[in-house]
């Protein structure tokens, strides 16, 4: 199709055409053109459906705030819904499709809607679906699903790349418009390090759009000149095709960089978008500001867009969306749309309501025909392709209002400003601040660019403003014509009318928030950035209230529609939880180990042989193989945390039940660690290495979190004490090596002599191993036998392993998996995961003496609660089937024989469950209620959901070695 709308001039490369689609039909633009400068370029102006409604739209805007051309880009697994044309980068061969519409775009059945908009007022799905009551899941819940949303989704995995990344300045600038491009020039010729950020791909803001000079040049060319500086200084970092989404604390913004939607595909190793996290000094806000429409009957057809954008349209683009235009506005820069327009040839009306003219109803059934003007108390119809229309501008308060500061009503703008101080170290300048003149945008960009650097201690350049228009800004405000009978429409994405807003005032949805909600004025994915004033001004009206005293609602994050991939970033798929790999790992999978995953963590669960054709064999081998002799076993994934200080052992009195300041050097002790509420979260051992140094082990699965709570004690609970952490989980390899020969395999590898006199059961002490290399022993037990562990850095864990195997060639040593670990920890009767199950007490574990009512610590003051010490609670307990042929499930309830599996009958329930080679048959531990006082009784193991029972004998939980004299050989 020819492009029937194209005019002179504009920024749009002409000597280059770009081909792309629109519902299958192919149209011709320019680089230099967004979706829908190209296609009103062509003549199309419908281009979406209302959400509700399902009237034809067309755009009334140019930039991000736009509510109604929302379209599908691209197809396949890169199918992109609801994408704004007014912001899409043309690129050749794009493909777009509009959404919201079947069967098609001009012929949308689902428009039965609007005949019926009646039904379908205000809050009408509040009323109307709530009886009959059986309705809701069979016919109204369906029918309301089918018909929600607005674009598609493939279903399809994304093929495209996303990442994160981080970027530290000094001054970050939001906004690359006049205001803007003078801030980063001022800071950026002082050295400050500075990021200017603008989420349009051609910086320059308004300047791009306008026909007055800057500087002896026109706004384009003085815009392209300060970039083309500010990109020769090394300090400044340039950011088109960025938007920042969110301003968080501590001077930090969210910021997401479109980094190859302008390109068919991204090019090769290149995301397609990133999200930055920001750290700012300081911050100015040169966002601008958004015009708004003024309400009448039918101001939503294809067509009718705000004054400034279709300006902009013709001056940027150069593109006529009409070739007679109506201008209605309440003020002066409705009346620069007019001048402009005229100036290139267009037949121009101008509807000024500052004179007593307005409009009052439109014709056109897919897009605009004709206005129909009242004034003096006559009316007249005036036939034309497109209406501008200006009720004022909204400067941009939305990133500053991000820390819910209320944006402040200016009368003399008639709209809301930036409230000071609302974010710490932001400033607002330019439009976005209320100024609208570019004169006043430059001076006010210097100024406060002048302020930042004061602020961080630099010396500003002398002020070299260009010379710029200075004209006043007057406006009368205009917010509704009233008298219609039709709809005049506020919140265009979400078919919100003045109407609803009547509807809401009158059943006394007056507040902005209960409005809001009952209208869903202003929660589109635009925000209601072009209709929430508009709305409020109205409310404001019914009310007799002032704006101000009616109020407005608090604008969050993100500024504009985010994607869930950018979000997301590079953790989808295997990277979303990555796979942490032990220092054993390639040894253990070159002799096929079987592995699991442990919070993050590969661990081998088993290693099988040849021969061996169920998981079981191995497991048992294993288990007996190391009691018999020797085992090994990686538990480097077990936490591990340095903490030093002159008040480390006081500090670890605090978080642990138990004592450990009086741990003597050299020596290692078991603690619990209690939530506030007294319930234990986490236990492990600490050994005392020096004076001031402990090392602390934590389960795999509360590393992170027992990490994070003893920084949260010492910096928010304990500030005053001396004491530092650091995580070493990463830092060291450490291997398990348990069995009567354990002594014997380390000291062919331990430099000093490990004997018991030397090191005894809970000894600690670092030492060298192989002729020299750092490491930690440290002699503890969870398998019930003579063990170890022994710790190097971990870049020496793979030679340690294959060390250890090799050495242990004599003793028939074994390297088991967490299977036969598991196997040997409840033959010992130690808790673990299934115990720590976020309900269970130290009394509950057969643990109550281990918490010291001799100190303060951490939960121990709740966990003496009556309730948590109950002589008639849970206890733990042994089980062992009365038939060694039964096998035990976890998860089963202990019932007393003889009574109905109900609550009330509840006993407890088996928390592990192994099969035990030494005793032939499957044991457990379980959590059972006055535990202590049932050993040698038989109760029923229910397992409700398998329908099966076995009978039980509870014994002690120490089912092997239960005097410890193997452990301590």
């Amino acid at each position: 199709m020819t492009q029937s709308n194209r005019i002179p001039g504009g920024q749009i490369d002409r000597s280059r055409s770009l081909s792309f689609t629109f519902d299958g039909v192919t149209y011709q633009g320019h680089p230099g053109d967004t979706l829908a400068s190209a296609l009103l370029a062509n003549g199309q102006r419908l281009m979406g459906r209302s959400f509700k409604y399902h009237r034809p739209r067309g755009p009334i805007s140019a930039g991000s705030e736009e509510p109604n051309a929302l379209v599908e880009l691209r197809g396949g697994a890169r199918r992109e819904p609801n994408t704004r044309a007014t912001v899409v980068e043309l690129f050749d061969g794009l493909s777009a499709e509009s959404q919201n519409r079947w069967p098609s775009l001009k012929f949308d059945a689902m428009a039965v809607n609007d005949r019926l908009s009646n039904f379908f007022t205000a809050g009408f799905y509040y009323k109307t679906f709530m009886w009959p009551k059986a309705f809701w899941e069979k016919l109204y819940e369906p029918i309301i699903r089918r018909a929600a949303g607005l674009g598609s989704l493939s279903r399809e995995e994304d093929p495209d790349q996303y990442d994160k990344g981080f970027l530290h300045c000094d001054l970050l600038i939001i906004g690359a418009g006049p205001a803007g491009l003078m801030a980063a020039l001022t800071a950026g010729r002082a050295g400050a390090r500075v990021i200017l950020a603008d989420e349009d791909f051609r910086m320059g803001g308004r300047l791009n759009a306008e026909t007055h000079e800057v500087g002896g040049l026109t706004g384009a060319d003085w815009a392209a000149q300060a970039v083309a500086e500010l990109r020769s200084m090394a300090n400044v970092r340039m950011m088109p095709r960025t938007t920042i989404i969110g301003a968080m604390d501590h001077g930090i913004y969210a910021a997401v960089e479109r980094v190859s939607d302008h390109l068919p595909v991204p090019l090769p190793g290149k995301p397609r978008q990133i999200l930055w996290r920001i750290y700012s000094r300081r911050a100015i806000l040169a966002g601008g500001a958004t015009e708004r429409p003024i309400a009448f009957e039918n101001n939503d057809r294809p067509g009718i867009l705000l004054a400034g954008s279709l300006r902009a349209y013709a001056n940027r683009w150069g593109v006529a969306v009409g070739r007679r235009v109506a201008v209605f506005t309440n003020n002066d820069d409705g009346l620069r749309t007019a001048s402009d327009l005229k100036a290139k040839g267009m037949e121009v009306r101008v509807i000024d309501a500052r004179k007593g003219e307005e409009v009052v109803d439109t014709a056109g059934r897919l897009g605009l025909s004709s206005v129909t003007i009242r004034s003096g108390g006559r009316t007249e119809t005036f036939a034309c392709e497109a209406l501008a229309v200006s009720g004022g501008w909204n400067p941009n308060v939305n990133i500053a209002s991000h820390h819910r500061g209320r944006p402040v009503w200016n009368d003399t703008i008639a709209a809301f400003v930036p409230g000071q101080g609302d974010i710490p170290g932001l400033e607002a300048a330019g439009a976005a601040a209320g100024r609208f003149s570019t004169r006043a945008a430059l001076e006010t960009g210097a100024a406060a660019a002048e302020g930042a650097l004061a602020d961080l201690g630099r010396s500003a350049p002398a002020r070299d403003l260009p010379t710029a228009e200075d004209g006043p800004y007057a406006i009368t405000p205009k917010w509704y014509v009233g008298g219609g009978k039709g709809r005049a429409w506020i919140d265009q994405q979400n078919d919100v009318t003045l109407k609803d807003v009547k509807l809401a005032h009158q059943e006394n949805y007056t507040s902005v928030e209960h409005l809001k909600r009952y209208t869903t004025l202003g929660m589109a994915t635009d925000q209601g950035k072009t209709g929430n004033v508009l709305g409020l001004a109205v409310m404001a009206s019914l009310t007799g209230k002032s704006i101000p005293q009616t109020g407005t609602t608090v604008y969050r994050p993100p500024y504009t529609p985010v994607a869930m991939g950018t979000l997301a970033g590079r953790s989808r798929g295997q990277e979303f939880k990555p796979k942490r790999l032990t220092p054993s790992h390639k040894w253990a999978s070159e002799q096929g180990a079987v592995f699991v995953e442990v919070g993050q963590w590969l661990r081998a669960q088993w290693l099988p042989r040849a021969g061996e054709t169920q998981w079981r064999e191995s497991v048992d081998r294993e288990v007996l193989a190391t009691r018999k002799s020797v085992g090994i076993c990686d538990v480097t994934t077990l936490g591990k945390i340095d903490i030093q200080g002159t008040d480390a052992g006081a500090f670890l009195d605090k978080v642990y039940a138990n004592t450990f300041s009086t741990l003597a050097v050299g020596k290692c002790r078991y603690g619990l660690m209690l939530r506030e509420d007294g319930i234990v979260y986490d236990d492990g051992t600490t050994a005392r290495l020096g004076q001031n140094e402990y090392v602390m082990t934590t389960t795999t699965a509360n590393a992170v979190l027992v990490f994070r709570n003893l920084e949260y004690a010492r910096q928010c609970l304990y500030p005053d004490m001396d004491v530092q952490l650091i995580s070493t989980t990463e830092a060291w390899a450490q291997f398990s090596v348990a069995g009567p020969n354990a002594r014997k395999l380390l000291q062919k590898l331990v430099d000093q002599d490990i004997s018991d006199a030397e090191l005894p059961y809970m000894g600690c002490r670092e030492i060298t191993v192989c002729g020299g290399l750092r490491a930690r022993i440290f002699r503890i037990s969870f398998s019930g036998e003579l063990a170890y562990e022994i710790a190097v850095p971990t870049r020496y864990g793979d030679a340690l392993i294959r060390e250890l195997v090799e050495q242990g060639r004599e003793f028939d040593a074994v390297v088991y998996g967490t299977e036969a670990l598991g196997v040997m920890r409840v033959e010992k009767g130690h808790v673990a995961g299934n115990e720590l199950n976020g309900q269970s007490t130290a009394l509950n574990m057969g643990l109550g003496k281990m918490v010291s009512k001799k100190k303060d610590s951490i939960g121990m003051v709740l966990s003496q609660r009556e309730g948590m010490n109950d002589p008639n609670g849970y206890r733990l307990v042994g089980v062992k089937p009365v038939d060694p042929a039964q096998k035990l499930t976890a998860g089963s309830h202990f019932l007393e024989k003889g009574a109905a599996p109900v609550i009330a009958n509840d006993l407890g329930w088996l928390t592990s469950v192994v099969y035990s080679p030494h005793l032939g048959c499957s044991i457990a531990l379980g959590y059972l209620k006055k535990g202590d006082e049932r050993r040698g009784q038989r109760l029923r193991a229910a397992n409700l959901l398998a329908g099966a029972e076995v009978e039980v004998e509870i014994v002690s939980p120490h089912f092997f070695d239960p005097e410890g004299e193997r452990l301590r050989g």
